[in-house]
């Protein structure tokens, strides 16, 4: 950094530049946002795959990976998928949204939410967020549906455009867990059907439970940049065993069962993950919880340091809840949105790789059109909100 670039810094960006420094130390820059730890069996599954030419949609380490997530997570069954967003399309498909419907999903979610819904024919209606947990706001979001929709023979319907609104999407925002309580309450009330984008928050529990419960289906990724990684993957959980059963169907080109016959009987997607890429999941799946206790070290180092910084505070997992961290994030005060910039400078020229959280879904050209309801707080989130360096190897 040129002394002409540290002189223009803010006094807020020079001190959080400072206590990061603390705690990420003096080696390696830079210092990636959230990059794959590969410590352990990785290779050698992955090798078998090779070895024996089981590198594609069948094998055991397919079976095995699903076994294993299902039982972390606590459910009854668990399909392997070839990305996150394929889990989600599914979900919805399998929760019953149809074209032309209205998904409710808040405004502040990568877009791969919100892309999983139109891959449906579907909408996405957007809703507010909320300080606490970064997700959903339950309070505000029934107030919006009960003066913006109405419950019609049993369906709820948007007043203004007359479509159905057929599901509630809620995301675990950087691991930490909505309010699902009082979402799936929402949902009841309302008549809609639950499906949890728990994309970002494998090992994150909510009131002693591991997310992914409280709806009729739920989504994992494993991207390269997930707290484990299968390189890409995701994966749909459900406690419904015909769900399951659907869902591996639907995610193998809805392909009848038969030694040499090619038949299906509905409209498939090539969805399954390989068994190369499960493999790894495997391996990883082996160091996960190694891999959730470094990342909560990380998260306590954080907290340490930035304690009694003024004008931002790192954000803690919201009551009745135990995050993953996925992502450790800070949280500017308000009134100190114009310093964001300058902070996503000063840290990414120092070698630490910082980033802003994803543009409102609702503010991107293909989505403006897109029914919503007032979004304050995500408007405000959005603009003060910076993730920080993550990966479970700074702690291991």
């Amino acid at each position: 950094m040129t002394n002409d670039a540290a002189h223009n810094m803010s006094e807020l960006a020079v001190e959080l530049l400072q206590r990061l420094q603390r705690v990420l130390g003096s080696g390696r820059r830079p210092v990636p946002l959230h990059e794959p730890c590969f410590r352990g069996n990785e290779w050698v599954y992955v090798k078998e795959c090779i070895d024996t030419a089981w590198v594609s949609s069948v094998g055991k380490f397919v079976d095995r990976f699903e076994q294993e997530l299902a039982g972390f997570a606590g459910v009854r069954r668990a399909v392997a998928t070839v990305n996150g967003t394929a889990a989600l399309h599914i979900c919805l498909k399998l929760a019953g949204v149809e074209p032309n419907d209205e998904v409710i999903i808040p405004a502040l979610t990568f877009v791969a939410t919100a892309n999983a819904v139109c891959y449906c024919g579907a909408m996405p209606h957007f809703a507010d967020s909320e300080e606490v947990t970064l997700g959903l706001d339950p309070a505000k979001l029934d107030q919006w549906l009960a003066k913006s929709a109405r419950l019609q023979e049993g369906v709820c319907v948007n007043q203004q455009t007359g479509r159905r609104i057929s599901a509630l999407v809620p995301i675990h925002t950087f691991g930490h867990p909505s309010r699902l309580e009082a979402l799936a309450d929402v949902a009841r009330k309302h008549q809609l059907a639950l499906v949890e984008d728990a994309a970002e928050s494998l090992g994150s529990y909510y009131q002693g439970r591991h997310v992914g419960h409280w709806g009729k289906v739920s989504a994992l990724s494993f991207n390269g940049n997930k707290t484990i990684t299968t390189g890409g993957g995701g994966a749909i959980l459900t406690n419904d065993p015909n769900l399951a059963d659907m869902a591996k169907h639907l995610t193998t080109t809805a392909k009848i069962p038969h030694r040499w016959k090619y038949e299906h009987d509905q409209v498939g997607y090539n969805y399954r993950l390989p068994n190369l890429n499960a493999a790894l999941g495997c391996a990883q799946m082996e160091q996960l919880p190694a891999f959730l206790d470094s990342k909560r070290r990380l998260a306590t180092k954080y907290r340490e340091a930035l304690e009694g910084l003024d004008g931002a505070r790192f954000v803690q997992e919201p009551p009745d809840c135990v995050s993953n961290y996925w992502l450790c994030t800070l949280l500017l005060q308000p009134g100190r949105e114009q310093e964001l910039d300058q902070i996503l400078e000063a840290t990414n020229a120092a070698g630490i790789m910082t980033r802003p959280v994803w543009a409102l879904l609702s503010s991107l050209p293909m989505y403006r059109d897109c029914p919503r309801m007032n979004l304050e707080c995500a408007a405000s989130l959005e603009r003060r909100l910076i993730n920080v360096p993550s990966s479970p190897a700074l702690c291991l």
